[in-house]
């Protein structure tokens, strides 16, 4: 994946992506489906290998079925049913994805560099590319866009206008720093030590094929599998910690888990210590500038949440800028990305600092009374459904009128469609009519919008390009929907 020449580098785009790890490689490959011009800078000379994110919740998976990724992802990696919370060999909690409502039930056990192996090669299947070896030193206003100075591999600095301007470039981002965009909240003092390793065939336990929290007095400890044999190990550690070594792992592993014949770690593939940060951009856009990925957020890996999270932002954010690049939309509409995706950041970052508050807790009365607490809990009828759609992503939604899918089966206006009720069409707007008793049915495509009979529906939907609910009750005409497209947009008319 070398770096493309400098004269390919566009002087001027619509958007300009800064940064491609799987936020603004999924931004890019919608982007380049959806006829967007854009280009897309990052400063590395290839996909980096490391341990970073290892976990594709479904939330993610359905949006990137939608560029055409996920089903080489998930043949890529391990199919994740169950999550498990134990005290050593005892039980507390054990929940599965097996009833999630999703073409994809499962927590996709995959590292990060094969995700955005994935979207690279869909990217330049699709037309795009990326540029890589290619940094942003800064951008100014230049109305109504920015002008951005890009230096190049040979170290010149070319001039990049773009109408808009993306910050996908991670925790320290330059985008978001030259915008003025303020970054608050907080870094943990606690330390956490992450290992790849390979374990001995045979020496692990069966309760380390789930993904699994060990909550011990001894300290936090997260196992998981991962594809090619490994499994991954997290672990508070003291401070001034060094990246673990097998043996390291093997007493991390023996004192906190499952205590049964002690896991013999044979390889170390990679390791790091960090520290956590729980924090949130400001604001998610600053006029043609916006932030997605870590450069908006950014908190504890418990629960495997964040690069999802940044997936999902591109998913939002994509079929906006196309609709008013396009003049489907007015630019109004680009204000609905902060509105819809700032809430669900800040969520996160609250919801993976609880888990992690409980996770760290040292003191053998309170870690006893935490364990007792959530084994009563897990036994509530409907608190392992709630908590694998929690973290499955499934039950994000953006209306008004309820945060989760009613109960009494009607519609809400931003809330969530699952694919396995109306069948996905790519970026297209999804009109799923109900199928008649009589006359013709199929499916077909008028301009953006595709319509298809969906059995058992009992009224019109209009869905967006994301797979959230843009309107129901609508015509059954399809060239009647295409005409008014503009009035079934967040924040217009209705």
């Amino acid at each position: 994946m070398a770096s493309s020449p400098t004269a390919s580098l566009a002087t001027q785009t619509d958007v300009l992506i800064v940064g491609a790890g799987p936020a603004g490689l999924t931004l890019a490959a919608g982007l380049t489906q959806l006829g967007v011009d854009h280009v897309l800078i990052e400063r590395a000379d290839a996909v980096q290998p490391g341990a970073k994110a290892a976990f594709v919740q479904p939330g993610a998976l359905e949006y990137l079925d939608r560029v055409g990724v996920a089903d080489r992802l998930v043949a890529a990696g391990i199919r994740g049913r169950h999550f498990s919370v134990h005290d050593g060999a005892r039980t507390l909690l054990r929940g599965s994805y097996d009833n999630l409502d999703t073409p994809f039930p499962m927590m996709l056990l995959v590292s990060q560099q094969t995700t955005e192996e994935h979207l690279h090669r869909r990217l330049t299947e699709l037309g795009g590319m990326v540029h890589r070896r290619h940094k942003l030193i800064t951008f100014s206003p230049d109305f109504p866009g920015v002008t951005a100075a890009v230096a190049a591999p040979d170290g010149s600095v070319r001039a990049v206008y773009a109408r808009y301007l993306i910050g996908a470039d991670g925790v320290h981002s330059r985008v978001r720093s030259t915008a003025g965009i303020a970054f608050p909240g907080k870094t943990r003092e606690q330390l956490f030590a992450l290992a790849d390793v390979r374990l001995e065939p045979g020496s692990a336990s069966a309760l380390l094929e789930d993904t699994t929290f060990f909550f011990s007095s001894e300290g936090m400890l997260l196992t998981s599998p991962l594809a090619d044999g490994q499994h991954r190990v997290v672990a508070s550690v003291p401070p001034g910690s060094k990246a673990p070594t097998a043996e390291e792992t093997e007493t991390l592993l023996a004192t906190r888990g499952p205590r049964q014949g002690g896991p013999k770690a044979v390889e170390v593939i990679t390791a790091s210590t960090y520290h956590v940060q729980e924090r949130v951009a400001e604001r998610l856009s600053d006029g043609p500038v916006f932030l997605l990925g870590d450069a908006a957020h950014t908190h504890s890996p418990a629960g495997g949440q964040g690069m999802n999270t940044g997936i999902q932002d591109a998913g939002n954010l994509a079929w906006k800028l196309h609709a008013v690049l396009t003049g489907l939309a007015p630019e109004s509409l680009l204000d609905t990305y902060h509105g819809e995706r700032h809430p669900v950041a800040s969520g996160l970052v609250a919801f993976t600092s609880q888990i992690t508050s409980l996770a760290t807790m040292r003191d053998p009365e309170l870690c006893q009374r935490r364990n007792d607490t959530i084994a009563a809990a897990a036994k509530a009828p409907g608190i392992t459904d709630w908590l694998a759609r929690r973290l499955s992503q499934l039950d994000i939604s953006y209306a008004t009128e309820c945060a989760t899918e009613p109960a009494d089966g009607t519609y809400h206006v931003g809330q969530r469609v699952s694919p396995t009720l109306v069948p996905a069409a790519g970026l297209d707007w999804n009109l799923a009519l109900p199928n008649p008793s009589t006359g013709p049915t199929g499916s077909g495509r008028i301009g953006p919008v595709n319509f298809q009979f969906v059995d058992g529906l009992e009224t019109p939907l209009l869905i967006r390009p994301d797979g959230y609910l843009a309107a129901h009750g609508v015509p059954t005409d399809p060239h009647t929907v295409l005409a008014n497209l503009a009035s079934y947009l967040p924040g217009g008319p209705t």
